[in-house]
């Protein structure tokens, strides 16, 4: 976003004409009754209350405030997990529970953790970046190297780093000087924001409602998605330190619910994540889209931007924010891979895919892959058999088994496994306008397209063909290995910069941006009302940086042990680790002991406990 004065509140760049506030609720709603109405009133006007209360409280008050939620978060995250794994069909301690623990408590610790580190600087008159190396990134860019920064994310993820890439022509003093968005101005009520929260992953609608009152100074509405409902007393007493004094409100509901906040007077802000047809129906009206605030309802998986209203008044009169995804390509770049590394990564790409049934808007949807490859026949094969010996799950979000029948009858040639329930799609890539590159299934459908060429030329190609061809600008992944890269030099890092994702992952997979909470997680920058894409704004973002481009993660190509010889190779530890198969694999044998085992880690800081959790990730 556009550098803004500090004595101004800070708002997105898309925000609309203010609407009317003579009426003290919204317009009337189908669905909802008079007492329903009302209570939503209430819940607003106690937060008006609580913006009061924000606004007078220091950094230093602020911060503490954010240590009784992480004792909060601590004590309830055995039963977050819990819940979350039942609430998509698998029973508590299941072996694919570790994403229920990575995706819910941990991310949620991590962040915690990282803005109170913030908001410690800012109490001390420091800028949040200093310390953290900022250098040259391609095409006149400043980055600042925001992952690791302490010696515990240097030992539990060795060999991952992450990078923040600020707007062209942003200098580092800049970058320094604007970090801590409105926690420069805490006096400075950003009002109240609507979060309408995402129904997929339990850690997002806490971490949203954390952005609210952290970057913005806004107190927050949180409208949980229906298919979240069971985690609502968990929500609750996570962040009853922050729902006690009025800074959060917490309340279920579907369309209708979700209809009236978006239209309430009193709402100063809307944030979304969730599907582009939900937004342009919040936006533009359901004409555009279909009925708004309920994801279970629309499903993600339309093509982002498809029904919006071009040349119509938008309905919504407030700014908003959203994260919408798309489709993420999985660009494989050619090089001598042994059979391991052939046989990791095809496990790799399926787990990008497959975590939490593939019902994620960072799930790989698109293999991109060199027709020149000569191992090409063999990564395939390798991919075909990690997709198919993945464990079975439910597919159980909303309208998924609509998209199952849609991918089928689109593409009568595809390999089905599991039951049915996932499919691995060839399609050539010459026309364009293939379902798989234009619509996100949402599900687990995985595509692959062939471009031609090896290195740099295939890059260049798969670049250009990510950035034209598949709709959204989420997240993008690479896999190559270092020898390759290394030979690439600079042509690698600027085929990086020339692509157009707000996220990329390097080895690694952008869940790991995701969950990496000093990383900003959004859209590419450029969308607009009229054109959403996948989003508007960035989320995370625990350094509470301005004018953010992109976030970049990297990952070694190889797990422990096999990464001793990178590491000696290449003579830094970055291209090699200590870690074994990661966690979130769908292939770790160990992934949920070990996921938990962290998220324990994180809470407790026990040693032994540590010990236990490492060798059970050796045996993964």
């Amino acid at each position: 976003m556009p550098p803004t004065s500090s004595t101004t509140p800070r708002t997105p760049r898309t925000s609309t004409a203010k609407r009317s506030e003579s009426s003290a609720g919204g317009t009337s709603a189908p669905g909802l009754s008079d007492d329903e109405s009302a209570a939503l009133d209430e819940a607003i006007t106690r937060l008006e209350e609580g913006a009061r209360v924000w606004t007078a409280l220091t950094l230093d008050q602020r911060a503490r405030l954010l240590g009784r939620v992480r004792d909060a978060v601590g004590a309830v995250a055995q039963e977050w997990a819990d819940a979350a794994t039942i609430s998509k069909g698998l029973e508590p301690g299941h072996p694919l529970s570790g994403e229920e623990w990575l995706g819910g408590p941990y991310a949620v610790i991590g962040l915690l953790d990282a803005l109170r580190e913030t908001l410690g600087a800012l109490a001390t008159g420091r800028s949040p970046l200093d310390g953290v190396t900022i250098d040259e990134a391609p095409g006149g860019r400043r980055r600042a190297h925001t992952f690791p920064l302490n010696g515990t994310e240097k030992f539990l993820l060795s060999g991952f780093t992450g990078e923040v890439w600020f707007e062209p022509g942003v200098t580092a003093d800049q970058a320094r000087q604007e970090a801590g968005l409105a926690q420069l101005t805490p006096t400075q009520s950003g009002g109240v924001g609507l979060v309408l929260g995402a129904g997929n992953v339990t850690s997002i609608p806490v971490a949203d409602v954390l952005y609210e009152l952290f970057a913005h100074n806004r107190v927050a509405l949180l409208k949980v998605n229906p298919t979240q409902d069971a985690l609502v007393p968990v929500f609750e007493r996570a962040l009853a330190p922050l729902i006690e004094p009025g800074l959060v409100r917490i309340v279920r509901g579907g369309a209708a619910t979700g209809s009236y906040l978006t239209s309430h007077p009193r709402i100063a802000h809307v944030h979304i994540t969730g599907s582009a047809a939900t937004f342009d129906a919040i936006v533009w009206g359901a004409a555009a889209g279909s009925a708004s605030g309920d994801d279970s309802a629309t499903g993600e998986g339309a093509a982002p931007g498809e029904g919006s209203a071009a040349g119509r008044e938008p309905k919504l009169q407030v700014p908003i924010t959203a994260e919408l995804g798309g489709v993420s390509p999985i660009i494989v770049v050619p090089g001598d891979w042994s059979a391991a590394d052939l046989k990791y990564q095809a496990e790799h790409v399926a787990t990008m895919r497959l975590v939490n049934a593939g019902h994620n808007c960072i799930a790989g949807q698109v293999v991109i892959i060199s027709s020149d490859w000569g191992q090409r026949a063999d990564f395939l094969r390798e991919l075909h058999n990690a997709y198919a010996a993945a464990p079975e799950r439910p597919v159980w979000y909303p309208r998924s088994d609509e998209r199952l029948e849609a991918a089928a009858s689109a593409y009568p040639d595809a390999v089905w496994c599991a039951d049915r329930t996932r499919a691995i799609v060839e399609v050539s890539g010459a026309e364009g306008g293939d379902s798989v590159e234009t619509v996100e299934y949402f599900a687990p459908i995985l595509g692959v397209v062939e471009v031609g060429g090896t290195g740099q030329e295939f890059l260049d190609a798969a670049v250009a063909h990510a950035n034209d061809r598949l709709t959204g600008t989420l997240g993008a992944n690479v896999l190559i290995d270092p020898v390759t890269e290394e030979a690439l030099g600079e042509g690698f890092e600027r085929a990086i910069a020339d692509l157009r994702y707000g996220d990329i992952a390097i080895n690694t997979w952008t869940a790991f941006n995701f969950l990496t909470a000093r990383l900003t997680w959004g859209g590419f920058p450029g969308a607009t009302l009229a054109d959403v894409s996948s989003g508007i704004g960035v989320v995370h973002n625990a350094l509470l940086l301005d004018r953010v481009e992109r976030s970049i993660g990297r990952g070694p190509f190889r797990p422990f042990p096999r990464s001793i010889g990178d590491t000696v190779r290449f003579r830094r530890l970055s291209k090699g680790t200590i870690l074994p198969t990661p966690p979130w694999f769908v292939s770790s044998r160990t992934g949920a002991d070990v996921s938990a085992g962290l998220t324990r880690y994180l809470i407790d800081g026990k040693l032994p406990g540590l010990v236990k959790t490492l060798t059970k990730a050796m045996q993964a």
